[in-house]
């Protein structure tokens, strides 16, 4: 009982469960009080700032230095109101983490003390722009960057160990202009599939002026106790186990979902929620998910660039509650073998400003033809860019994820259920029986617009094989990792649907101004799209065999590891669209991917390098030590003169362990070859691939002896902690 494992079990028999919570108190009578909400802009205010900001909010117009003198006045006083001592720019950098650098309110002038945050401080900050990715745009001599206030997404307050810090949410540029950030790229998409969206609304609704993308992010995790994760070198590493057999019971009883949540759990859920909902962060739901250990929670929707930064703040906090209750929260793709990875299953839809979902389907004709309209026009949009999606989602935790235990495949296609294929399906070919004009402009008169079916609000069943799902009023975008920052994701999407609107818009207009009837024109135009685009449409299982095969018959990709997925950013389609479209230049792009690539190269170069530590020196060093004991017991049982059926088992297992012992030792070091064969390539793909095809392979003929030895060596000795021990919660 003397290893680190041991230590690690007897800390956690000796856990007790902290009070949580905030007893007796509603939620609605704290939620987002550590937000600089409009409610506090009023307050803090003066009237005509508050409203030339809210203007700005808005419209996406400009702040100017006046305004923002006087907001950054009024939030010092709301935040120092508040036991605030200093502030901090916000920002999400391609590191994947969010960053941030503090400075104090505190000032000196002339030896006098006083606090001080100016319109500048507030507007725009310069951090070191030179240790953060940014895919060769800037040098590492060249230093300069600049983060700049989203007045769109509020400040909240952050209190950690009784301080307390104003977080102002920023983009993030380079000296020279270009975006080293995932909001900047995503302010500009949200914007452009608002003014495109919003013409297209004109055709059906002239008091539509604006229209908000809104998203809803479940999010997955896993929790294990603290003790046992700091006796884990791989989970500490590199936030997954790369050892570990399978234990007797997994999650094959399907008794961990919706199941009661463990006491501790329960504690830990109430004090991050708590947190969450003082920043403002609408945390709706939480459960138990499927495989044992792992849960989900999920908040009400929101304007895509705010569920975003929610989302980054979400994860911050989880983490840091969690470890206040002797847990820690993995939110890596995959973290433990042969169980439910997890995703962040990113919940999309566009809404008008008069309050209408434009995915969801109404009861009047002219209603459906307005949903479908948007409909079909997101399907377009995926199939002409479905490469492009899947490259969004692409890393090293998530090829580990996709197209397994329940997770999407990495086949990218949406499901829209049966009674929406149906209507499709009429559109394109109508069961009238009538011949169909050859004019496309009366080619609808046959159905009329009245005989658009009635399409119902949840009008079908889930299929959580889809990587893309239509599910009532939204699209599930399920093959997001959980690990992810849903900008990625959400700039695509965002993107290639207002690039799709556009193109509809100017075909539609193009025929009515050649005098045809709109509504047939409209319904006409849908018509081909369904035919383009329909061989992305797929209903049943997506494990299955057949439908890879089926997939490659209709000519869609299965792009199964991130070096061959993220070749989509830098694709002809992707460049034109992002840069005619000003989302991101083809340099921008190109850094990206750069990125993308040496993330992943890192990512399973230091699991490699983790792999082969563990296993030579805890895994054969106790596997060795165990072999001895055996091979003492053998030879006391022979001095007994003994028959050999006395130990015939004993001499069974130290032939098995030397057998494993070899493998182990002769995988570690080829696979160490080949990592330094990889390690000399100089081009980004061919090195990522050479990780990929050539190094990564080795991961689980290791591990695979390594599972072994588990099941024989004395479990006395084992240095790490086990799956039983991890995955069930005490």
């Amino acid at each position: 009982m003397s290893n680190l494992r041991f230590k690690a079990l007897e800390i956690l028999q000796s856990r007790t469960i902290p009070m949580s919570g905030i007893n007796g108190v509603k939620a609605s009578e704290y939620f987002a009080s550590n937000v600089f909400t409009r409610e506090a802009m009023r307050t803090y205010l003066p009237e005509e700032v508050f409203k030339s900001l809210l203007q700005a909010i808005e419209t996406g117009s400009t702040v100017n230095r006046t305004v923002a003198n006087e907001v950054a006045q009024g939030m010092k006083t709301w935040a120092m109101s508040k036991g605030v001592t200093h502030y901090t720019h916000w920002f999400q950098p391609l590191t994947g983490s969010t960053a941030e650098k503090h400075d104090a309110f505190f000032e000196l002038n002339e030896g006098i003390a006083f606090e001080r945050f100016s319109g500048g401080s507030l507007a725009q900050q310069e951090p070191d722009a030179s240790s953060f990715p940014s895919g060769g745009i800037r040098n590492t001599f060249e230093a300069r960057g600049y983060t700049a206030w989203d007045p769109s997404s509020p400040a909240f307050i952050i209190e950690m160990s009784g301080a307390r810090t104003l977080c102002i949410p920023t983009i993030f540029v380079s000296y020279t202009g270009e975006s080293l950030d995932y909001k900047a790229p995503l302010l500009k998409a949200l914007h452009l599939v608002d003014k495109a969206a919003t013409e297209v609304c004109q055709f059906f609704d002239k008091n539509v002026t604006k229209v908000i993308p809104t998203l809803g992010v479940e999010q997955e995790y896993f929790l294990v106790d603290k003790a046992l994760f700091e006796a884990r070198p791989d989970l500490i590493l590199t936030g997954r186990t790369l050892f570990g057999a399978e234990p007797a019971k997994g999650q094959q009883l399907e008794d961990h979902y919706f199941g009661s949540i463990p006491e501790r759990v329960y504690a830990f859920m109430v004090d991050f929620e708590v947190e969450a909902l003082k920043l403002g962060i609408p945390l709706k739901t939480r459960h138990n998910e499927v495989a044992p250990g792992q849960f989900e929670c999920a908040p009400i929707f929101e304007e895509v660039n705010i569920a975003v930064d929610h989302n980054a703040l979400l994860m911050d906090v989880m983490d840091r509650i969690a470890k206040k209750h002797n847990f820690r929260v993995l939110f890596h793709e995959k973290p433990f073998s042969k169980v439910n990875g997890s995703g962040k299953h990113n919940n999309w839809s566009l809404s008008t400003n008069t309050g209408k979902n434009l995915l969801s389907p109404g009861k009047a004709p002219k209603d459906n033809l307005q949903f479908l309209t948007f409909f079909v026009n997101v399907i377009k949009a995926v199939h002409d860019h479905a490469d492009l999606l899947r490259a969004t989602i692409a890393t090293a935790g998530n090829d580990h994820r996709l197209g397994a235990n329940e997770a999407p495949p990495a086949i990218m296609s949406i499901f829209i259920g049966e009674q929406l294929t149906h209507v499709l399906e009429e559109i394109e070919k109508p069961s009238s029986g009538k011949k169909e004009k050859e004019t496309g402009g009366n080619a609808f008169m046959k159905l009329g617009i009245n005989k658009i079916p009635e399409i119902l609000l949840d009008n079908t069943d889930r299929n959580r094989t889809s990587p893309f799902a239509f599910t009532g009023n939204k699209f599930e975008f399920r093959a997001v990792g959980s690990s992810a920052n849903s900008s990625a994701p959400m700039i695509a999407l965002n993107t290639i649907v207002a690039n799709q609107l556009m193109e509809f818009r100017k075909e539609v207009e193009t025929r009515i101004d050649s005098g045809e009837k709109k509504d047939l024109v409209i319904l006409d135009i849908l018509k081909g799209y369904i035919k383009k685009s329909k061989k992305i449409l797929f209903e049943g299982n997506g494990y299955g065999d057949a439908w890879v095969k089926e997939a490659e018959k209709r000519g869609l990709s299965n792009i199964k590891t991130t070096p061959h997925a993220l070749g989509a950013y830098i694709s002809k389609p992707s460049i034109k669209v992002f840069e005619e479209n000003g989302i991101f230049t083809e340099r921008e792009l190109e850094a990206r991917y750069e990125i993308k690539l040496e993330t992943y190269i890192k990512k399973v170069q230091i699991e490699s390098r983790v792999l082969g530590d563990l296993a030579l020196n805890h895994i054969i060093p106790t596997a060795i030590t165990y072999q001895n004991e055996l091979i003492e017991n053998v030879k006391g049982l022979k001095e007994l003169d003994l028959d050999k059926a006395y130990y015939e088992v004993q001499i069974d297992n130290i032939r098995k362990i030397s057998d494993y012992l070899i493998s182990i030792r002769r995988n570690v070091y080829e696979m160490i070859e080949e990592r330094k064969k990889a390690n000399v390539i100089e081009e980004g793909k061919e090195k990522a691939i050479a990780y990929c095809e050539k190094v990564f392979p080795y991961f689980d003929k290791i591990r695979y002896a390594s599972d072994k030895l588990e099941a024989i060596v004395d479990d006395q000795r084992w240095p790490l902690p086990k799956y039983r021990e991890l995955l069930f919660l005490r």
